[in-house]
């Protein structure tokens, strides 16, 4: 399939979700996924097959928290593999009125939104395999119902793309594909070569990129903000770390004009040591990451990068249960319902 035709095929599920319903939702997704499709999905969701488990499991209980919920898509672009799968890669928020819990996450009755990362491969016209992370973090500090430490980067709404064009992606990848992958090739050279400069990470960025983490790390701008708030806290953690391509980690990379995005499941392993990570005590356990990312260059330089990684997985990994250990926090808090316009009334 084309990047063009994959977007067609996802058209009708996005302009459903612009105003979610239950009925709609699953409508939508029986017509876009193979009834034995392969659903991952971030923790604490796990594998599903098909639309009605991702429906079931995922969408029933997220619209009876958020019931006006509205998905926003940012970036829509596909292409296909070196492999030959069909991916499409998308990257927005979903939206909407936080009336109930989700996944005992209280309520605030505000507007809430949590990141999403998105991808689908298609055979046949049709969905045969989900990769997705939700930045279910984001929708625990908006209640103010994180249970771990503070983020060293900064929390904002994720932004669209500085150019406005992540809906409109077209064109030849290769260049950015080859931009990007000969960065990552540097970045894996320290620290073997304690040298930091060995990762040449001027050649590859933009001197004003955003940094866009996920909740529970942050965002930070340009190459300081990134090694300082990401970069060094976690290759001094984790200095053993290992991409994709090796034993069972793969990634799917796919690049469209100027953008490039990878999903993996999982596409990282290393051990937590040293003196820890994201407050976490150096477990000397091995791990692995699932980090589904989107890359957009401009003028030859990576000028934005979008990265969700599964946390509450990582954590899960070395016994730690975010979700309970959040549940501990908040018992003294209220999970009720709230109705829209409750106590506002005159």
């Amino acid at each position: 399939m084309t990047p063009q035709q994959m977007k067609a095929a996802l058209a009708p599920f996005r302009k459903a979700m612009e105003t979610a319903t239950p009925d709609g939702t699953r409508a939508a997704l029986s017509d876009l996924m193979h009834p034995d499709a392969v659903i991952h999905i971030c923790h604490p969701f796990g594998d599903l097959t098909g639309p009605e488990g991702l429906f079931a499991t995922c969408y029933a209980p997220l619209l009876a928290a958020l019931p006006d919920l509205e998905r926003r898509d940012m970036i829509v672009m596909g292409g296909t593999t070196p492999e030959g799968q069909h991916w499409l890669g998308c990257m927005g928020v979903y939206m909407g009125t936080f009336c109930a819990p989700f996944l005992d996450i209280p309520p605030t009755g505000h507007l809430a939104h949590t990141r999403y990362h998105e991808f689908y491969r298609f055979d046949a016209g049709r969905v045969v395999e989900m990769q997705a992370i939700w930045d279910i973090p984001e929708l625990m500090m908006q209640a103010r119902a994180w249970p771990m430490g503070p983020q060293l980067g900064a929390y904002l709404v994720t932004p669209a793309p500085m150019s406005q064009d992540g809906l409109r992606v077209a064109g030849d990848g290769q260049i950015a594909l080859a931009h990007v992958i000969a960065m990552l090739t540097d970045l894996c050279r320290h620290p073997a070569d304690p040298d930091p400069t060995v990762m040449n990470l001027p050649r590859y960025w933009h001197p004003r990129f955003n940094w866009y983490g996920p909740a529970g790390i942050g965002t930070a701008r340009g190459i300081s903000g990134f090694r300082y708030w990401h970069q060094i806290p976690f290759l001094r953690a984790m200095p053993d770390r290992k991409l994709d391509a090796m034993g069972d980690l793969l990634s799917h990379w796919v690049a469209e004009g100027d953008y490039v995005c990878e999903t993996g499941w999982p596409n990282m392993r290393l051990t937590i040591q040293q003196d820890g990570w994201l407050g976490i005590a150096p477990a000397n356990q091995p791990i692995t990451l699932r980090s589904l990312d989107f890359w957009r260059l401009e003028h030859g330089l990576i000028r934005e990068n979008w990265v969700l990684v599964d946390l509450l997985d990582m954590w899960a990994q070395i016994g730690v249960d975010v979700l309970g250990r959040m549940r501990e926090f908040n018992k003294a808090r209220s999970l009720a319902p709230i109705a829209p316009g409750q106590g506002l009334d005159t």
